[in-house]
């Protein structure tokens, strides 16, 4: 299934999501929305619940494919923007007698 860009946008859009997001982060703004205005708990008009959760799923939907066709990348540079902070201390000092890892306690 082929996605267009209006389409990606107006689910990013609808779903609050930041430019860049993890899958988790997708996951739990998802979880938060469909919370919010899942027809059993929703405090509005039931009609509006109803629209507003089928928009919410469809958008969902819509990102979990592009996410699911998104290629990743494994070159260095790209995994490097990655690191945990020890991970970055180590690639900067590794084992160097004043800074390195051995001295961490």
């Amino acid at each position: 299934m082929t996605i267009k860009y209006k389409d990606i946008i107006e689910a990013k859009e609808l779903l609050k999501l930041p430019d860049r997001a993890s899958k988790e982060e997708i996951k739990l703004k998802y979880r938060e929305l469909i919370a919010q205005w899942h027809p059993d708990k929703c405090k509005e008009n039931n009609e509006e619940c109803n629209e507003m959760a089928i928009k919410i799923i469809a958008a969902y939907k819509t990102i979990t494919i592009y996410c699911n066709q998104y290629k990743y990348s494994f070159e260095k540079k790209e995994i490097k923007n990655y690191l945990s902070g020890e991970d970055w201390w180590f690639e900067r000092f590794g084992n160097d007698p004043l800074w390195g890892n051995n001295n961490k306690s």
